[in-house]
């Protein structure tokens, strides 16, 4: 039997190689990944004391549910730390599922109780320490503080006029933070985490914004507005 000649062979040969390199270049495209975490029950607090008619519990799990149906529908994978109103989840295990979904963005959601009103956005400005863990990175909380900052941008885009903007705050300024000098479940993280503080529920008029659904939609496209302007900040997909 005569052997193929390499003049036979090279087209095949060049076939092959075009083929394998066409499969090496075909790029991955990584999906952006969102952890939710509504705020409470926690071992913190179970957030059921009811302020002004409605209680912070309630309140952080419905505008959580209404936020991941608008990332949803933008293409964002969204995760969330809990699967129930009122199911009980620790702070850290709260950042434990975050990093593994290796998240893009932490977002946590509270309502304050306080003198105050309106909205806050924290991110940890400092080191803390709880349950013997030191945390989180100089580089998650670089990443935190620019999260903040996207954040700021979306939610004083959206809710101008309608809630006062308390702005950008560490997590030092907390009550907990203060002591830990982080919150636990910024301590813990190791992807960029947020925690809002959406209305004071303790402020009548707080209160009654965020118990109607029209008040909860616009905090949801708030709050989505600035995760977009975060983990997607050149693809166009910022809500109006």
């Amino acid at each position: 039997m005569m052997k193929p000649s390499i003049s036979t062979l090279f087209p095949l040969i060049m076939l092959m190689s075009l083929s394998v390199a066409g499969t090496a270049q075909t790029p991955t495209v990584k999906r952006t990944v969102v952890c939710i975490d509504p705020g409470h029950p926690s071992e913190v607090n179970n957030g059921f004391t009811v302020q002004n008619g409605t209680t912070e519990t309630h309140i952080d799990w419905v505008v959580a549910v209404k936020l991941q149906k608008l990332l949803a529908a933008q293409g964002v994978k969204v995760v969330m730390t809990k699967s129930s109103e009122k199911q009980l989840v620790k702070n850290k295990e709260r950042a434990l599922i975050a990093n593994r979904a290796n998240a893009d963005l932490m977002v946590r959601l509270h309502c304050d109780s306080s003198p105050d009103q309106g909205y806050a956005i924290y991110y940890p400005d400092r080191l803390g320490t709880a349950q013997g863990k030191t945390g989180p990175s100089q580089e998650i909380m670089d990443r935190s503080h620019e999260a903040a900052k996207a954040m700021d941008r979306g939610m004083s885009a959206v809710l101008e006029g309608v809630l006062k903007n308390g702005g950008v705050r560490g997590d030092s300024k907390t009550a907990i933070g203060g002591k830990q000098g982080a919150l636990t479940g910024s301590i813990f993280s190791e992807v960029p985490v947020l925690t809002i503080e959406m209305v004071v529920l303790s402020h009548k008029s707080d209160a009654e914004l965020i118990k109607t659904e029209t008040g909860q939609n616009k905090m949801a496209q708030a709050i989505a507005d600035g995760v977009l302007r975060f983990v997607a900040p050149s693809s166009g997909r910022v809500l109006k």
